[in-house]
C-alpha cells in the first residue's frame, strides 16, 4: 500500500472516530469567529465550548478533549486565559492548536503573547502563509490578518517551527502539512476561492484541527481537517456560486462529509522529506 493510501485510510479512521466520540473542544477564539466556529464544530461532529476567561480556564482545559487558541481579537483577560489553558494542556497531555492570527511586527502585543504560548509546545501550529513566515522569523508585510504570501513559498522556511510543535499546517490556495512524525510535507489541494470571502473559515479550520487532534495523531489531525474543508468547499461550490448561498452549502457539506466522499474527492501529494 502506498504512503498516500495509508494516509487517506488514517484520515477516514479519524473521521469515524470524530463521529463516534464527539470530542469536547475548548475554543479560545476571536469575537468575530465564535458563533461560526461553534457551528462548524457541531456540523463536523465535535462538541464546542467557548470558555475563554481566566477564572474558568484551568479547570475546563483539564476536562477537555482538545484546546484551540486563536489570537484574532485578544483582550487582556482572554490572553490570560490562553496562557493558563496552554500551560494546563501541556501538563495534562491535552492536544492543542495555536492559530497565530496577525502575528508580526505591527501587532506586537498579541505577537508577544504568541511567543509566550510557544513555550507550552502546541501540538499543531496552523496559520496562513504570512503569519507562518513571520512566526518563523522572516518579517513580512501582511494585510491586517490576511496573507500576502503564497503558502507554497513559505513551507520550507516554516520547518524551523518544528522545534516548537509536532506539526505545522499552512493554509492557502493549496494547504501544506509539515509533519515531524513522518518527516514529510503533504500538499492538500481543493477547496474554493469563496472560502476566504467568509468570515472565520480559517478560525474554524483551526478549531476543527483541534477536534481531530483529540482522536488522532497530530499529522492525521491536520491532514483530516484540511481534507474535510477542501472537499466541503469544492462540493459546496458545485451547488452554489454566490457567497451567501455558498456559505450555507459549505456548512452543509462539512456536516455531510463521509467515507465515500473522502475517498472520491481527496487530493493530496506527498512532496519531500523534512
Amino acid at each position: 500500500m502506498s504512503q498516500k493510501q495509508q494516509l487517506i485510510d488514517q484520515v477516514i479512521q479519524a473521521w469515524h472516530a470524530l463521529q463516534q466520540q464527539s470530542p469536547l473542544v475548548q475554543c479560545i477564539t476571536n469575537s468575530v469567529a465564535n458563533n461560526y466556529v461553534a457551528n462548524v464544530l457541531l456540523a463536523a461532529g465535535a462538541s464546542p465550548a467557548m470558555i475563554d476567561n481566566p477564572f474558568e480556564a484551568e479547570s475546563f482545559t483539564q476536562i477537555s478533549s482538545a484546546l484551540n487558541i486563536n489570537v484574532g481579537t485578544p483582550t487582556t483577560e482572554q490572553t490570560q486565559a490562553m496562557l493558563i489553558s496552554a500551560k494546563t494542556a501541556q501538563q495534562h497531555q491535552v492536544p492543542w492548536v495555536l492559530d497565530p492570527v496577525g502575528y508580526g511586527e505591527i501587532l506586537k502585543w498579541r505577537s508577544e503573547t504568541v511567543d509566550q504560548l510557544l513555550q507550552f509546545q502546541p501540538t499543531i501550529i496552523r496559520g496562513n502563509a504570512s503569519e507562518m513566515s513571520a512566526l518563523a522569523g522572516n518579517l513580512t508585510q501582511s494585510k491586517g490578518v490576511d496573507s500576502t504570501l503564497n503558502s507554497q513559498d513559505v513551507y520550507a522556511q516554516a520547518q524551523s517551527l518544528l522545534q516548537h510543535t509536532e506539526c505545522i499546517a499552512i493554509s492557502g490556495e493549496s494547504d501544506y502539512i509539515i509533519s515531524k512524525e513522518l518527516g514529510i510535507v503533504i500538499q492538500v489541494n481543493g477547496g474554493c476561492h469563496l472560502q476566504p470571502k467568509i468570515t472565520a473559515t480559517g478560525c474554524a479550520l483551526g478549531a476543527l484541527t483541534a477536534a481531530y487532534g483529540a482522536v488522532s495523531s497530530p499529522t492525521i489531525a491536520a491532514l483530516a481537517s484540511h481534507i474535510h474543508f477542501s472537499i466541503a468547499g469544492r462540493l459546496a461550490y458545485d451547488q452554489a456560486q454566490n457567497v451567501g448561498s455558498f456559505n450555507v452549502m459549505f456548512l452543509d457539506y462539512v456536516h455531510m462529509l463521509d467515507e465515500n466522499l473522502i475517498r472520491q474527492y481527496h487530493s493530496i501529494q506527498c512532496l519531500e522529506s523534512v
